[in-house]
């Protein structure tokens, strides 16, 4: 890939870099960053950019240009710092999962399949089981925190709910028989400006079509969808919501889609597509619910729940991200990477 990023590299590099452009001291051995005086090691990030992007040339037999890998690097680097951050404040809390939580989920993501099937899985995403385990411990944990530091303390009243239903009662009204859907999208075309958590973007056909295999083996695997789709998804509009696209009628499916309203319709509530490929990009869905056609009524369970969901979704993923900026703020970070580069820059 031969485009260069001359047009948004150096904010890159400024952004990652606030506040230490004073700092003269030598960096120790193989630390690209360190939070808090905790390292993180340019080993943990070149495995993080192998897996994501492999070794290869792209489809077109080029190889990624130094600015292009400075860059994919730098993001990666983002994620990770984010990662210890978030890490460290489950550790104060005592909220880091244990060795049998850890079990139980990688046991949990192995069972579906045979040692054949779930080495091709482990080979798929480039991670060996200690790879696999590190990363559910990370996740697990970051999880607990976000659980007892946001979830847990969101309360969604009688009051909120009426609102919303009287609010939005014509969508309520279904004159067809409606599909509940939710979506993770992986694009081939370059853009800077993805929204997902963890600002990951696939920057050509090759790293889309790994991506997207890898995400869908995750949510098959059991992986909360909701959670990949916030973390990954590069659709701006459904991205900050968990992936969830609302309910789409059953002609609106047929006039995208023919084989799509086939295949969507033969799913089951719960279950997952595999990878959908269209145009530049791929799409996984997941059914949530199936609705006949007909109004429904404040009293009816399933409504009250779909708005408490929404509506907790909808707070959930703001304190989140309040959470991600305030943690950030109080943590002491320094990018030696962000850096180097800069520092190279400035020299050509």
């Amino acid at each position: 890939m031969r485009v260069l990023l001359h047009t948004y590299l150096p904010a890159a590099f400024l952004a990652a870099a606030v506040g230490l452009t004073g700092c003269k001291s030598k960096p120790p051995a193989d630390v690209a960053a360190t939070v808090n005086g905790r390292p993180v090691s340019y080993a943990e990030v070149d495995k993080q950019f192998r897996f994501q992007f492999g070794t290869a040339p792209d489809k077109q037999g080029d190889k990624p240009s130094e600015e292009q890998t400075n860059y994919q690097k730098l993001e990666l680097l983002r994620t990770l710092v984010d990662n210890e951050i978030m890490l460290q404040r489950a550790e104060k809390l005592n909220l880091m999962a244990t060795e049998p939580e850890v079990d139980a989920k990688f046991n949990e993501l192995k069972a579906p399949y045979t040692q054949e099937e779930w080495q091709k899985q482990l080979q798929a995403r480039n991670m060996s089981v200690e790879d696999l385990k590190t990363q559910l411990r990370r996740d697990l944990s970051i999880q607990k925190l976000f659980n007892k530091e946001i979830t847990s303390k969101i309360a969604i009243n009688d009051k909120e709910v009426t609102d919303f239903y009287n609010a939005n009662k014509a969508s309520f009204h279904l004159a067809e028989p409606h599909v509940h859907l939710a979506q993770i999208v992986v694009t081939s075309k370059p853009d800077p400006n993805v929204r997902n958590l963890k600002r990951d973007k696939a920057k050509n056909d090759e790293q889309a079509r790994k991506k997207v295999l890898n995400l869908e083996a995750r949510a098959r695997g059991g992986e909360d969808f909701a959670m990949l789709a916030q973390n990954f998804s590069e659709d701006p509009n459904s991205a900050p919501n968990g992936g969830d696209m609302g309910f789409i009628g059953e002609s609106s499916l047929d006039k995208t889609n023919p084989e799509l309203r086939k295949m969507v319709m033969a799913l089951s509530p719960g279950q997952v597509s595999p990878a959908i490929r269209s145009d530049n990009e791929y799409r996984i869905l997941k059914v949530m619910s199936k609705e006949p056609a007909g109004q429904r009524e404040l009293n009816d369970p399933r409504v009250q729940q779909s708005i408490r969901d929404q509506l907790i979704n909808r707070k959930d993923q703001l304190l989140r991200a309040v959470y991600y900026e305030v943690a950030r703020n109080d943590a002491r970070v320094m990018n030696f990477f962000a850096i180097k580069v800069s520092d190279n820059w400035g020299k050509k």
